[in-house]
């Protein structure tokens, strides 16, 4: 699904407010204002691209008189050499838009990138899925998870009112793990499961016998996975956390879990190397 339109513009021009400042001084001291310009959008490196909205929406608001023509479609795997995009028309507002055009394609591919690791990971006809979390960049959150969805991933709960999920200091806080439960059952509209985390497999009991529709594992090695999916086998969903590398991956969903969240996706991707580079 496309990104909503109203959301991008805002971010974008935030954006461009930080960069822009009052105007780009040194390309508007060192290039003529008539001067045409043609710019290629080129992987550098083997990445899943991602941002092609974001390419046109900085464009748009810098100068709608730019033609940008994108080559790709978000989520093709590229490899060096491999274009994204064209950008063509003045030479100082393809400058002028360079950094955050980047800044913000980089990003998302490079989250893409890692994300479509993750799922290569897992084995054929698996039915785990890997998921994101909440740990995104402040402000951006609309955009990394799309990103997450672009390298193949799902999406965990959106924010704090999408779903019930009871953490550690939900239990501290409520006294336990039956108490949480039941006060979010009590509470909680029927369309929506109630998700526990839990760090031992005596919690794991507790959360399966208070009726947790969906137990979180945090931070289990593997046999201790091995067990906690044999308890839970039929009455919950089970999802991994914490601690999943890519080596892992497989073991981890070989075990039968029906979700793998990779807070990793959004808070530790690197921004992957694509260049805009002026060819006129």
């Amino acid at each position: 699904m496309p990104l909503p339109q109203a959301s991008l513009k805002t971010i974008v021009a935030r954006a461009l407010r930080e960069d822009l400042g009052r105007g780009d001084i040194t390309s508007e001291a060192c290039v003529d204002p008539e001067r045409p310009g043609e710019a290629s959008l080129r992987a550098r490196e083997r990445l899943v691209f991602c941002g092609s909205q974001l390419l046109i929406e900085v464009y748009r608001q810098i100068d709608p008189s730019l033609e940008i023509s994108p080559r790709c479609r978000d989520g093709r795997m590229l490899q060096p050499g491999d274009t994204a995009a064209m950008v063509l028309g003045s030479a100082l507002s393809i400058l002028a838009g360079e950094r955050v055009a980047l800044n913000f394609i980089q990003r998302m591919s490079g989250i893409a990138t890692l994300t479509r690791a993750y799922v290569d990971e897992l084995p054929q006809k698996s039915a785990t899925r890997i998921v994101d979390t909440r740990k995104t960049t402040p402000g951006l959150r609309l955009l990394e998870r799309y990103a997450v969805r672009c390298g193949g991933g799902r999406n965990h709960r959106e924010d704090l009112s999408a779903a019930v999920l009871i953490k550690d200091n939900h239990i501290v806080a409520c006294g336990g793990i039956r108490q949480a439960v039941q006060r979010a059952r009590a509470a909680a509209p029927h369309t929506s499961r109630i998700s526990c985390e839990v760090d031992t497999l005596q919690q794991l009991d507790e959360a399966l016998d208070a009726g947790a529709d969906v137990v979180m594992l945090d931070n289990f090695d593997d046999l201790r996975l091995r067990d906690a999916v044999k308890r839970a086998a039929g009455r919950a969903l089970i999802e991994v956390s914490g601690g999943v590398t890519l080596e892992r991956v497989a073991a981890i969903a070989r075990l039968g879990v029906d979700v793998i969240s990779v807070g990793a996706l959004t808070h530790s991707a690197r921004a992957v190397d694509l260049g805009l580079d002026l060819v006129v």
